[in-house]
């Protein structure tokens, strides 16, 4: 038995191995495209080792600098505030959703599941954040639409408190005269460590990869964020290597790197996701796989 189990651990190792690498080569390539000439690109296509090495896509970057800077700030922004209210009400609201004692727990569970099933649609949700909130051109408008609280996240936490907070404690607490806000502040959220980072983790990468809400609310540059910022640099450059601007520019409009700048642009975007991952691996995979439980 004990050799059969040594032989399935090792299966197991090798094919996450070989998913790990199936999920980076993706990431590997898109590197290694951003730092190739980009005559050389348009002519071999991708390659892992570069025929011709160029930074020009992170020159083009680098020429940008002030403006990618501020738009880094704003993305920075609303994700940490965005986050941390996300959070925030996403606990609160499932706290009660999970209290045994609660007398409307079941009508408060129906409004958030229906949430997942039905929405109004972009056009009322446009008209409601922009015409009747009057958020459009500002930070908020990065923020409230789509993103700050999710019918996914509310029922994660409320089963993860049903499984993991004894009503023994909260009972005792009650007995001591805790009130429910110290019971949520002192007792369930430090309990709740591993799916509020999880949620957390969901959260962040929802807000720093949206383009959505900038698209729809946003047309004031300085409100932009580095991935609404980064579209736009690439559609400069696809309207200067084109038509009547690239006609214009001569031989200046085909030396853009188009193709090197859109794979240095991902390679932009992504890289704060990924240095910040491994510090939330260990709460994200518990988090996910207590709290998927059904309580």
């Amino acid at each position: 038995m004990a050799n059969n189990h040594k032989i399935f651990y090792r299966f197991c190792v090798v094919i996450l191995f070989i998913l790990t690498l199936i999920a980076l080569l993706p990431l590997v390539l898109i590197m290694m495209a951003s730092i190739t000439d980009e005559d050389t690109l348009l002519a071999n296509g991708y390659a892992f080792i570069p025929a011709k090495f160029s930074t020009a896509a992170y020159l083009y970057l680098i020429k940008q600098h002030s403006t990618i800077l501020r738009a880094y700030g704003i993305s920075f922004a609303v994700t940490g505030i965005g986050t941390f209210l996300s959070v925030l009400f996403t606990t609160m609201i499932a706290y009660p959703m999970s209290a045994k004692n609660f007398k409307y727990r079941n009508m408060l569970t129906f409004f958030v599941f229906f949430t997942m099933l039905f929405n109004g649609g972009v056009v009322p949700s446009y008209l409601l954040w922009s015409s009747t909130l009057h958020i459009k051109d500002t930070l908020w408008a990065l923020i409230l639409p789509n993103y700050l609280v999710t019918a996914f996240n509310v029922i994660l936490v409320k089963n993860y408190y049903s499984t993991n907070v004894p009503d023994a404690l909260l009972e005792s607490a009650r007995i001591d005269g805790a009130n429910e806000i110290v019971i949520f502040f002192k007792i369930m959220l430090p309990l709740a460590v591993p799916v509020v980072a999880t949620i957390g983790l969901f959260t962040a990468l929802v807000y720093w990869n949206d383009w959505i809400n900038g698209l729809y609310y946003i047309s004031n540059p300085n409100y932009y964020g580095i991935q609404n910022l980064l579209i736009r640099l690439m559609d400069n450059i696809q309207f200067l290597k084109s038509g009547a601007a690239g006609s214009s520019l001569g031989a200046l409009s085909v030396k853009l790197p188009g193709t090197a700048v859109r794979m240095a642009m991902a390679v932009t975007g992504i890289l704060p996701i990924v240095i910040t991952y491994p510090f939330l691996q260990k709460y994200f995979i518990r988090g996910v796989v207590i709290g998927a439980v059904k309580g």
